[in-house]
């Protein structure tokens, strides 16, 4: 009797744990527990929106190499890092070596010249870095 008792405790402790971490298990295996899941195959688009030399969805200047720093640099941070800086094919290599040492950048291997050549010559440093003075502004006291 005494072992017939402890495997209903034993079932009941199942279900109530099964119950608490059910939503945690759907989490970690989305579709573990559905019948259907629809998978959508992701597009590429062949030719991608660009508006005044400027691709669409990253922001970055479509040029030759564009596409090899808008999939690295996305898997870490947003491109918007890239597109307010400026630096030399020499500070853009420094930022690199920086990030691998600190962020745990991967080695970029054969992809470190391609992408050293685009940032350096659509990111490189301009004449003038700073906003230009505002001029004919009527000031008023506050």
């Amino acid at each position: 009797m005494e072992n017939e008792a402890r495997k209903y405790v034993n079932l009941f402790a199942f279900i109530v744990i099964l119950a608490l971490f059910w939503p945690y298990l759907s989490e970690l295996r989305p579709g573990l527990f559905k019948k259907h899941v629809e998978i959508t195959p992701y597009k590429v688009e062949e030719k991608p929106e660009v508006v005044d030399g400027i691709e669409i969805e990253s922001g970055l200047i479509y040029a030759e190499g564009y596409l090899l720093v808008k999939q690295q640099c996305t898997s870490c941070h947003s491109l918007e890092l890239v597109t307010q800086n400026r630096a030399t094919r020499a500070g853009w290599k420094e930022n690199i070596r920086w990030m691998q040492e600190t962020q745990g950048l991967w080695d970029l291997g054969t992809l470190e010249g391609p992408i050293l050549d685009y940032l350096s010559k659509n990111y490189g440093p301009k004449e003038a870095s700073r906003r230009a003075n505002l001029k004919n502004i009527e000031w008023y006291e506050l």
